[in-house]
């Protein structure tokens, strides 16, 4: 009876401690179950796919978040494609329409996608998100639309408002082929056959094909490093397609770095059996789709290859320096010093280069400094582009930049003290961006092209043309303009100021530079770097020397997470995007298709070349776009053979001619300044903003010190005084002071002058946006900039549902109650495997409250067991005492003596007795 007594209590102990310490837990999982439900088939789909896909998103930041401190190859390479908002945005709601089909597909739905009615396919598109991204702009008609181009491009065509601009689809000059037709990737199914062949993996192609060792490269004897820097930058500047928002499958959730197996939005990249590596494959993530194409197509009844899959362009078409300045007004927003009234760029608070500016930091961290600890790590830096960090040269590239437009602008505001900060910023990006055009399609694509070609397909400036699409071609950045990376040198050259190798900087391998900006930072600044791009030759494009191994073997590599190629990655992404064959695009440039070795070899001239590409690929018409390319022989004065001149040459001059703000576009700039802008060069930009003093005519020819080097005196330059506006301002049109979250730039319109009112991002314009000086003064009052409440908007709300949206000034903050953190979107909580600290409090709570019942249940159990033990000890005592009392007369002793004699001595019962009082 007692010890079930015992029992019964330490059970009710038990269930008291654990209530109070999986309390938090419990609660926890409540707030993760639960969801609305639907009685709309096609409204759950779309829900269900949100839920994947969200899902799917959820756990590549929470594995991210882990690995925090731990940077592998593929988490680089996805950080500098992560899109910005926007472009995630769109990113996932392609993603949620696309998982929507495949939904459908598997439950075999009763209903038919042609059935569907129109108004419930518009609530789908609406509901996924696609629908506010596939709506047409309304385009402004202010004489500020013709002033200055806008930040995304939209509206540079005013008939065709999303051509060029940024988070649109990719142009098709070919029809895609997919292995179902509209959305599955060449080589997908691995016994799918072309021309009676399967393709030959990517892996087995970079090894056979293009790999060669970092020794054997040969140096090209004519232009500098600084070609192919200037090639990235300006890929980086028109071109960036958002890989999927996940990097774990949709159905399953499964990790693409865990996973060989193809299963959206995983493509790995599958390794040769006798591979050195650890692992069998290599994590390869899809580009995310267009909204509407592909399998989204069904959604609008239109299932066919006739709607293939399409991929995004996460940056405006157009030369307009985007790098600089970001493709949408969130990034344009990060980058501005708002607090300047010369229209600054934000510069970098805690370092500077010998008095000069560097790139703010990003809120990323990049890859660590040797021995630094992970609070003192370099965060990468942030730029218009997100790549800007890749490595030092191309950073460096994107400072000149920085620190060229805040020279501008500086000299603008000087020039013409009545420019507000807007007018002034504005002036200097375009001008930065007519220097960007002009570098390009004078200095840099001729030597690309070659003469003849450049001749051909790009010609000279015959003014804009209304019917030319600008937008990006799916083929030339996916794989023409990627010709770059087999110019790319294996070594870091940093100069001294006599222009030889630096004895306190030696020269690096590039897998020692990959995102590490502190080298650029702490190892001596721009000037040696931009020393060895300018005297250090680039590496020659040789047929058997395509890419060195710092490339394939050591792509983003760190201490002993993995590492890339770069190589395969390019084959891959082709076969992502559906790019036909080499010889479709021969056909496409007007050159002959070449069907067997011996005509393969009139093309590419190296016999042991061909031997070796039809051995992996079996078939001509097999050959991916981006390896046939890359092995034709160059043509006369060029760095590329005569297919990528081709596609090269048609973008180039759709690029030039498609854009309503070119340089030379009569409006754009008066004759004067078009004057001055021709007398600048990059040499010139590389005086004004670095120590060098002296520099090449031409950047991107190679050169020996100190003959082929001019003084930076010599370096002509522009007139800025050309800027200078002499209109005058009439008295009763005073300019006013700048509005409150706002600013203004002015122009003519109908000879009369008009202020155009703009609000920052994040801020709604209320009143009139444009006020016209008449004769009575300015026609209205200035408007106002209102705070939009963004978290107001239960349609799209800018939150994800696991966190709390908090307005602020020009912007929100998604809030996480603790322990979850926001993720890498800065949009969703995710759980930190943590309690909360208010679980904690329960916790100890629990605890004082469990000792006090423990307390209390040990004195009811100790009752009840030894109340009858109780009751014979006291009868005992009796005993003892009156027996003590008996034997201390018959000894003689008192018995008082007897009572102390008798205490000192344990009694019987007596531990127990004393636990229980």
């Amino acid at each position: 009876m007692v010890r079930m007594r015992t029992l019964g209590a330490m059970a009710v102990m038990l269930v008291v401690m654990g209530t109070a310490i999986f309390l938090p837990f419990l609660l926890r999982s409540r707030d993760i179950l639960g969801g609305k439900t639907m009685t709309s088939h096609v409204i759950n789909v779309v829900e269900t796919s949100q839920l994947l896909v969200d899902n799917a998103v959820y756990n590549t930041m929470k594995r991210n978040l882990k690995k925090r401190g731990v940077l592998s190859p593929a988490q680089l390479l996805s950080f500098s494609k992560l899109p910005e908002s926007t472009s995630g945005a769109i990113s996932r709601a392609a993603e949620i329409m696309e998982t929507s089909i495949q939904v459908m597909k598997r439950e075999q739905s009763q209903f038919s996608t042609d059935a569907l009615s129109a108004d419930i396919l518009a609530t789908i598109a609406n509901l996924s998100g696609c629908l506010p991204f596939m709506l047409p702009p309304r385009c402004p008609d202010t004489c500020l639309a013709n002033k200055y181009r806008p930040i995304t491009g939209v509206c540079n065509n005013r008939d065709h408002p999303r051509w060029g601009a940024s988070n649109t689809a990719l142009a098709r000059w070919l029809p895609p082929v997919y292995e179902d037709g509209f959305s599955q990737p060449r080589g997908w199914n691995p016994n799918f056959l072309y021309h009676g062949f399967p393709l030959p993996p990517v892996r087995e192609v970079t090894r056979h094909l293009i790999q060669v060792s970092n020794e054997a490269v040969t140096e090209d004897d004519q232009y500098s490093d600084f070609l192919p820097v200037w090639g990235q930058y300006i890929d980086h500047d028109i071109a960036l397609t958002p890989q999927s928002t996940s990097t774990a499958a949709f159905w399953g959730g499964v990790d693409c770095q865990l996973t060989c197996e193809n299963q959206n939005p995983c493509f790995p990249i599958q390794l040769p059996s006798n591979s050195s590596r650890t692992t069998a494959c290599l994590p390869f993530y899809r580009s995310s789709a267009a909204c509407g194409t592909g399998d989204q197509g069904a959604l609008f009844g239109n299932l066919s290859a006739a709607n293939p899959r399409q991929q995004m362009n996460g940056l405006t078409s157009f030369l307009d320096a985007s790098t600089v300045y970001g493709s949408s007004p969130g990034v344009e927003k990060q980058l501005r010093n708002w607090s300047s009234s010369a229209g600054l760029l934000r510069v970098n608070t805690l370092h500077l280069d010998s008095g000069r500016a560097y790139l703010p930091f990003a809120s990323a961290a990049c890859a660590p400094e040797p021995g630094a600890p992970h609070a003192n790590r370099t965060p990468c830096f942030l730029a218009g582009d997100g790549r800007a960090s890749e490595v030092p040269a191309l950073a460096a590239v994107h400072t000149l930049w920085l620190r060229e437009h805040n020279r501008l602008a500086t000299a603008f505001k000087a020039i013409n003290t009545h420019w507000s900060a807007n007018t002034a910023y504005q002036e200097a990006r375009k001008v930065v961006g007519a220097l960007h055009q002009i570098i390009t399609m004078r200095d840099y694509i001729p030597k690309i092209l070659g003469p003849d070609a450049f001749r051909q397909y790009v010609g000279p400036y015959e003014g804009y043309n209304p019917t030319v699409n600008p937008t990006v071609s799916n083929v030339f950045s996916t794989a023409a303009f990627r010709f770059g990376h087999a110019t790319v040198h294996p070594l870091v050259r940093r100069l001294n100021t006599d222009f030889q190798d630096h004895t306190e900087l030696p020269r690096l391998q590039l897998h020692d530079v990959f995102f590490r900006p502190w080298r650029l930072i702490q190892e001596g600044g721009l000037d040696p770097i931009v020393r060895g791009l300018l005297a250090r030759p680039a590496k020659l494009q040789v047929q058997e020397q395509l890419m060195n191994e710092e490339l394939t073997e050591r792509l983003f590599v760190l201490s002993n997470v993995g590492t890339l190629d770069l190589a395969s990655l390019n084959l891959q992404r082709g076969r992502d995007h559906g790019l036909p064959g080499y010889n479709e695009w021969r056909e496409f440039c007007g050159l002959s298709r070449l069907e067997t070795p011996a005509e393969l070899n009139k093309a590419i001239a190296n016999r042991s070349m061909v031997n070796k590409i039809m051995e992996l690929y079996k078939h001509a018409d097999n050959i991916d776009v981006w390896l046939g390319g890359l092995a034709e022989k160059f043509l006369p004065g060029a760095r590329t053979g005569p297919l990528f001149a081709c596609i090269i040459g048609k973008q180039m001059k759709a690029l030039r001619d498609g854009d309503r703000f070119w340089w030379e576009n009569s409006h754009v700039f008066t004759d004067a300044q078009r004057q001055e802008l021709e007398k600048h060069s990059l040499p010139r930009v590389i005086c004004d903003n670095t120590g060098l003093t002296r520099v090449p005519v031409d950047a991107f020819r190679i050169g020996k010190f100190p003959q082929d080097f001019e003084s930076c005196e010599e370096i002509p330059s522009m007139d800025l005084r050309l800027w200078r506006e002499t209109f005058p301002q009439d008295d009763k049109c005073v300019f006013p002071e700048k509005v409150d979250n706002g600013n203004f730039v002015h122009c003519e319109e109908s000879g009369k002058l008009v202020l155009v009112y703009s609000c920052f991002h994040g801020y709604k314009l209320q009143g009139q946006e444009q006020v016209t000086c008449t004769q009575n003064g300015w026609d209205s009052e200035p408007p106002v900039c209102k705070d939009v409440n963004e978290c107001a908007d239960l349609t799209h709300p800018p939150c994800h549902s696991s966190a709390k949206c908090k307005n602020t000034k020009g912007s929100f903050q998604c809030v996480c109650t603790d322990p979850y953190v926001l993720g890498e979107d800065e949009k969703t909580c995710i759980d930190s495997g943590r309690l909360p600290r208010a679980s904690w409090v329960s916790i100890a709570l629990g605890a004082l409250l469990i000792g006090g019942l423990a307390s209390l249940s040990w004195t009811v159990i100790c009752r009840w067991t030894h109340a009858d033990k109780k009751s014979t000890l006291l009868i005992t005592e009796r005993v003892t005492t009156e027996s003590g009392f008996r034997k201390s007369q018959e000894s003689g002793i008192s018995p008082q003596k007897a009572e102390v004699q008798d205490a000192e001595q344990e009694p019987a019962y007596g531990s127990r007795v004393l636990l229980c009082e």
